[in-house]
């Protein structure tokens, strides 16, 4: 039997790539969740409820930080520390630090209280009498906080489950939205390029200027008011 060539030899790597010049290379991504869409989910999310008050402080931490769902769920009580101006998340390691120096993220205060990530992660933490250990874990129908961490896979649930809730198709979402989401967000509202980038800490200066051009699409559009 003739054996077949190695996908990673440079003859194949060279077949394809013209192949993706020819017939082009489409990205198939998930929706951003946006801060428009993101505050009507909240509003879908329980009050006085032990789910609720977690949930609550996922998305917005999560949205504000610009988060991968495993940073996450991987956050510990002893990661955080609360300051005047809003609270400082250090990640011990990511998928851009993986020798683990940590990183340090700043989320300030939000305006509103029901919006703010900041009192949704001190209410979560007084409602949930976690003192130590994993900030985000299951909670059972009983409103009982297990001891074990979340998993990332439970935060794409989450947010698939709140998107229905608003009327959105959930197939079109994950757990990246959020994080795609503040990027788009932030971009919409005309926030520099280097400032998303430190929030986001992507390596790729391309793909920060692929959501700050998904996020311009109508804000610095030449077709719009053209006389049509």
């Amino acid at each position: 039997m003739k054996k077949l060539e190695s996908p990673n030899t440079i003859h194949i790597k060279t077949i394809w790539s013209g192949i993706k010049r020819i017939h082009g290379s489409a990205e198939v991504g998930k929706n951003p969740i946006t801060v428009d869409t993101l505050k009507e989910i909240l509003q879908h999310v329980p009050e006085n409820r032990m789910i609720g008050y977690r949930d609550r402080a996922l998305l917005l931490i999560g949205f504000s930080g610009a988060y991968r769902r495993s940073e996450l769920v991987n956050f510990d009580v002893k990661d955080i520390r609360i300051t005047p101006e809003g609270m400082i998340m250090r990640i011990a390691k990511s998928k851009t630090d993986q020798e683990g120096k940590g990183e340090f993220i700043g989320i300030p205060y939000g305006s509103r209280l029901e919006t703010c990530p900041v009192r949704s992660y001190n209410e979560w933490i007084k409602q949930s009498g976690i003192t130590d250990g994993a900030i985000f874990r299951p909670v059972n129908k009983h409103s009982h906080v297990s001891e074990k961490r979340l998993s990332d896979k439970a935060v794409a649930l989450i947010i698939k489950k709140y998107v229905a809730a608003v009327g959105l198709d959930p197939a079109l979402y994950a757990g990246h939205s959020i994080r795609s989401g503040f990027a788009t967000s932030a971009a919409m509202l005309g926030k520099s390029e280097r400032s998303i980038k430190e929030q986001t800490r992507h390596a790729s200066d391309a793909m920060v200027r692929r959501y700050i051009r998904m996020g311009s699409l109508f804000t610095e559009n030449a077709a719009q008011n053209i006389g049509l």
